[in-house]
């Protein structure tokens, strides 16, 4: 039996973007299955030495930029590094991605984060509108009950949970994986998990 990933990250974070596509062909590539748990990074910042990114020192804002641009040029993914639609909430396609997971399943789920991560660094969208969010179910097709569904407070509870598994696990950054208990933070780690999945 493959491996599970669980998946911790967040909508709007231009790092789990930069990573979506390559960790999706890596679950093909070696069978492993994958829980899509968005989080809330605004609850987990505080007890983690974390900072939202308008309070962040210039230097690090600006060398933030700069890396960026270097991946996206590496890796051939397009991005703007300052889109129209950022700092954006993330909270409502995190439930709504949380829902999708609860009623369509982590495939659906992957597929639809995929959408999302495109729709704020690739195309400028404002995934905060829930017409936005709208317009991406019907994209991925899904089911567009599913928003409805992200607003109700069984989907609020799931995400509470989420995020509350995440900073059990001592997780404190987007994209982070956990496999078999153990932490692999950021996209820049995807051999790590490479490895560790084909062990």
């Amino acid at each position: 039996m493959g491996r599970t990933v669980d998946y911790y990250f967040v909508p709007q974070s231009p790092w789990t973007y930069l990573g979506h596509a390559r960790f999706a062909e890596l679950l093909r590539e070696t069978g492993a299955s994958v829980r899509v748990l968005p989080m809330d990074l605004g609850r987990i910042f505080p007890i983690s030495g974390g900072l939202p990114l308008p309070k962040r020192a210039p230097q690090r804002q600006s060398y933030r930029l700069l890396e960026l641009r270097r991946f996206s040029e590496a890796l051939d993914i397009p991005l703007h590094p300052e889109p129209q639609f950022f700092p954006v909430a993330g909270d409502p396609a995190a439930r709504l991605i949380t829902a999708v997971a609860q009623h369509d399943g982590d495939g659906a789920a992957m597929r639809l984060t995929g959408a999302v991560l495109t729709a704020v660094w690739a195309q400028q969208r404002d995934i905060a509108s829930l017409d936005v969010l709208a317009q991406l179910l019907t994209e991925t097709g899904l089911h567009e009950e599913r928003l409805a569904q992200s607003q109700q407070p069984d989907v609020q509870a799931r995400y509470d949970a989420q995020t509350q598994a995440a900073i059990d696990l001592n997780v404190f950054g987007a994209p982070s994986y956990v496999i078999d208990g153990e932490l692999f933070w950021g996209q820049d780690r995807l051999d790590f998990v490479a490895r560790k999945l084909r062990a």
